[in-house]
């Protein structure tokens, strides 16, 4: 397996399981959105339902790349919460140490990044040809 198509196949299933747990353990999202958002249980489940489709979107070629789109940009939207808790970890001792917070910050954009990678269209000259082995 190529490693973009292992990528796509990792991404999709880890913002599946990322969504999923939005409504799993759905307190501890609510508790990390920033206190200026508005309706954090309402912010948490759309971000959750967001990450599955796009998790979903991943896996199916035709949706691949609008799910890439989709992804980076809950991705930027989410960030705040990740800043959030960079900003205040002592509001977040029972869940990580401070070193993992600021860790977090850059891990995003490195997500970001792979989340480009792995859903932009492929380039012309990789696709393969009928005809040819």
């Amino acid at each position: 397996m190529r490693a973009r198509s292992l990528a796509q196949v990792l991404l999709g299933l880890f913002f599946i399981a990322a969504g999923a747990n939005h409504f799993v353990h759905p307190d501890f999202y609510r508790r990390i959105v920033p206190g200026y958002l508005p309706d954090h249980a309402l912010l948490v489940a759309i971000s959750g339902v967001c990450e599955c489709l796009g998790g979903i979107g991943v896996l199916i070629p035709k949706t691949r790349s609008v799910a890439g789109i989709g992804l980076i940009a809950l991705l930027i939207a989410v960030f705040p919460a990740n800043v959030q808790m960079a900003q205040h970890p002592g509001l977040y001792r029972d869940i990580g140490s401070p070193a993992a917070f600021l860790i977090r910050l850059p891990l995003q954009i490195v997500l970001i990044f792979l989340v480009w990678w792995a859903c932009r269209p492929a380039p012309p000259n990789s696709q393969p040809r009928l005809g040819r082995l």
